[in-house]
């Protein structure tokens, strides 16, 4: 299945997802597309004249075009996703996409969509951590029980 991961530059969920079988959505796979485009003429900026349209799909005309920009990128993830994970509290090593409305906005669209969502504070202790991976790893091995 291909899993929502929030924070979406997360390496740590990415790799959990990988090794339980599903594709996560993550953040990294897309900008790599954008470095390695062709039509791409100007990194970093890593933009074509498309990305701020694809942006009003998910975002008004009036929200900051950071917003809009992001959202040109974790929009297509959030409708491709069949199932989510979502850390929350995470601090900025853990996968910081840097915009606390982007964030809002993003959680927003993952929440309203009718799919599995497996939310989790950060750990902050080594069993706290413990636990949040059996968490992941069940959420993740019932998903495969439902399609499977």
């Amino acid at each position: 299945m291909k899993i929502a991961i929030f924070p979406p530059n997360s390496l740590i969920l990415s790799d959990l997802v990988e090794r339980r079988g599903h594709e996560p959505l993550s953040l990294m796979k897309e900008v790599r597309k954008k470095v390695t485009d062709v039509e791409i003429d100007s990194p970093p900026l890593n933009i074509t004249e498309a990305e701020p349209i694809k942006g009003l799909k998910y975002a008004a005309i009036e929200v900051p075009s950071g917003v809009r920009g992001r959202m040109a990128i974790f929009g297509p993830l959030i409708d491709e996703a069949e199932a989510a994970i979502i850390m929350q509290e995470a601090p900025y090593g853990f996968g910081c996409i840097g915009c606390a409305r982007t964030n809002e906005l993003s959680m927003y669209y993952l929440r309203k969509k009718d799919i599995p969502i497996l939310e989790l504070q950060y750990p902050t202790t080594r069993d706290e951590a413990i636990e949040m991976v059996n968490k992941i790893n069940t959420f993740l091995d019932s998903l495969e029980e439902k399609n499977g």
